[in-house]
């Protein structure tokens, strides 16, 4: 038998201590099954005050954060990715057990858990109390969304249920702070601790299944009653027709917020980097420094930052769509469409999550258990339209497609162009794997098992910190990947010097690398301008608008234009299509192919998707050209 073994002073009223080395600051893990509103109490618990980066050696994302105590003194918790088990068998698991028992090199041993369960569906999540409980580490049991289970009538005897597991447990609701005082005191010491209790056998799952539901009968424990308007909501959205039309009006919708809403603001922000530009070329004296601050880095840069509000909206969607609990029914929608071509539902979260960005999508697959799965997600991911791609549709739709109403004024042309492009990606990702899953990929279907969470109102709080944390991801992207690009083309546009001066734009190291691409390009309606743009976007795809506002703007003949005027003084109508296509379908990220290589464990298939999609963007553009 696993248990929690006895040590000094562990009666019924000894007191569940974080011990702390002198001057160091004690560290606490935040765990809990998906869906369970871990990471809202981390929210809540950190505020500001935390940061992302990767655990070292892996590329799963560490979320770390500061809480103070009310006696001044400072923890730093870590949340740990949702997991239903400690069985080392994903790539999460093995990272939540190694952080637990002190084996992750370069992540502090946490002094601490905060365990945090569903408290409606806690019969399913006491699971996985028994292996935490087992690390003898002292530990909280969270009972999250208290508001829930007391509106749907639920209840659950937290004494008893303490007794029983050995722990103290809390009552809380992260979402409104109900109960939080019971976590400040764990977290300062002050909670009592209950004696230690023998724990189930944690290899044997059905002893660990009838452990849990007899820990819950003893602790009195009634599930809520699901209430009637999510059973109503769940006839509507998983109706097998009525779900998916609502699903693409959804899509719809969304699509058309974003480029309608952001418009102002997009407005907003460039005339400020209008102004300030400007400010800088008159107020400091005519020097290299000042031609690229000016020049350079303001105007490359801010082409990019302009279209901040598009992204966030975007995000804000997505968040509102997943924290309302919605996701999860699509991916159920979704299911029978990704049986088609040989995927199952597991595999649209990572692809819903690639429409923020490849790189977290690509991580997301590991827990696609069929390896042949899980490659195939891998490989068409990049098709999804990502938010580093819609900043040059934005760009591109704005400067070539006038906006006139369709269907009742309720859709512009403008709106159409960029929902073609969203599902030009899709039916590019839906048709690769379908021949991925005919051919090389070929493997039996497996069965999708989901957990419905309950409908919610997704929190400002929580919509806002998600906002800021992608604020910072983008803005940090323009302040080091975009900003290092612009330097370097500015560098090479004054390269070689002619006279002690810059030479000819098309006689600069960047004019001389446009030009030897211009041959490959020029059949897709592209000049050797562009070309420099489609160089610098394999750093990153929204660095071809930042490039294009360097050049633009030091060209004599457009840098008094703006880049859409610029751009359609240069670009027929064909070649603006034949460039949103390539953008489509083309794989330019490097940081993409990077986590491909890592998850795939070899170059063999990043260097096949990367040929692949660059071969289909190639014959995609110079079609779209020739029909344009």
């Amino acid at each position: 038998m696993s248990q929690c073994g006895d040590c000094p002073g562990c009666g019924p009223t000894a007191l569940a201590e974080i011990p702390a080395a002198p001057g160091l600051v004690s560290a606490v893990a935040v765990i809990g099954p998906p869906n369970s509103g871990k990471t809202t109490l981390f929210n809540r618990l950190t505020g500001l005050r935390q940061k992302v980066a990767n655990f070292p050696g892996v590329t799963v994302e560490q979320h770390t954060g500061m809480a103070e105590l009310p006696d001044g003194r400072e923890l730093q918790l870590i949340d740990l990715p949702g997991v239903y088990s400690l069985n080392p068998r994903s790539e999460d698991e093995q990272i939540a057990r190694a952080v637990l028992t002190g084996e992750r090199t370069g992540v502090a041993k946490p002094e601490a858990v905060l365990l945090v369960l569903d408290s409606t569906n806690l019969n399913r999540h006491l699971m996985l109390a028994a292996p935490i409980l087992a690390l003898g580490l002292p530990t909280l049991l969270v009972l999250n969304m208290a508001d829930d289970l007391r509106n749907r009538h639920g209840k659950v005897d937290t004494e008893k249920l303490a007794a029983e597991i050995g722990a103290p447990v809390a009552l809380v609701s992260a979402r409104s702070g109900e109960g939080m005082e019971a976590i400040w005191d764990f977290l300062a010491g002050a909670m009592l601790k209950p004696a230690p209790k023998q724990l189930p056998i944690l290899q044997d799952v059905p002893q660990c299944r009838e452990w849990a539901g007899k820990v819950g009968a003893e602790a009195r424990y009634r599930a809520p009653v699901p209430p009637a308007w999510t059973r109503r909501l769940d006839a509507m959205f998983l109706h097998p027709v009525a779900g998916p039309i609502i699903f693409l009006l959804v899509v719809v919708g969304v699509i058309r917020t974003i480029f309608e809403a952001a418009a102002p603001l997009n407005a907003g922000i460039d005339w400020l980097f209008q102004v300030s530009g400007n400010w800088i070329a008159t107020t400091f004296p005519p020097s290299i420094l000042r031609d690229l601050v000016a020049d350079g880095i303001w105007k490359g840069v801010g082409s990019v930052i302009v279209f901040l509000p598009q992204v966030l909206l975007l995000f804000l969607f997505i968040g509102i769509l997943e924290d309302s609990g919605y996701l999860a029914r699509a991916a159920l929608i979704a299911d029978r469409t990704m049986a088609r071509v040989g995927l199952q539902g597991k595999s649209f979260i990572p692809l819903l999550s690639a429409y923020g960005c490849a790189v977290p999508a690509i991580l997301a697959t590991r827990t696609i258990e069929n390896k042949r799965d899980r490659i195939a997600t891998i490989l068409i991911a990049p098709f999804m339209t990502c938010s580093a791609r819609l900043p040059v549709y934005a760009l591109l739709i704005a400067a070539f497609i006038p906006s006139r109403p369709l269907l009742w004024r309720l859709f512009t042309t403008q709106d159409a162009a960029l929902l073609g492009l969203y599902v030009l990606g899709f039916l590019a990702a839906f048709l690769t794997a379908w021949a991925l899953k005919s051919s090389v990929l070929k493997s039996g279907r497996t069965p999708f098992l989901l957990e419905m969470p309950a409908y919610r109102l997704p929190t400002l709080s929580s919509l806002g910190l998600r906002l800021l944390d992608r604020s910072k991801v983008f803005l940090r992207r323009a302040g080091t990947v975009i900003l290092l690009v612009m330097v370097v083309l500015w560098v090479a546009q004054h390269l070689p010097l002619e006279h002690g001066h810059a030479p000819a734009m098309e006689h600069s190291v960047a004019g001389m690398a446009g030009h030897a691409l211009e041959p490959l390009i020029k059949p897709l309606g592209m000049n050797w301008k562009i070309g420099i743009g489609l160089i610098t976007s394999l750093a990153a795809r929204e660095t071809i608008i930042a490039t294009l506002g360097e050049i633009y703007g030091m060209d004599k003949k457009t840098q008094r234009a703006g880049l859409e005027a610029a751009l359609r003084r240069d670009l027929s109508i064909g070649g603006a299509f034949a460039l949103l296509v390539f953008f489509a379908f083309a794989m330019q990220c490097f940081s993409t192919i990077a986590v491909v290589r890592r998850e795939t464990g070899g170059w063999k298939w990043p260097i096949l998707q990367f040929t692949y999609m660059g071969a289909l963007a190639y014959a995609g553009a110079f079609v779209a050209y020739r029909l344009f």
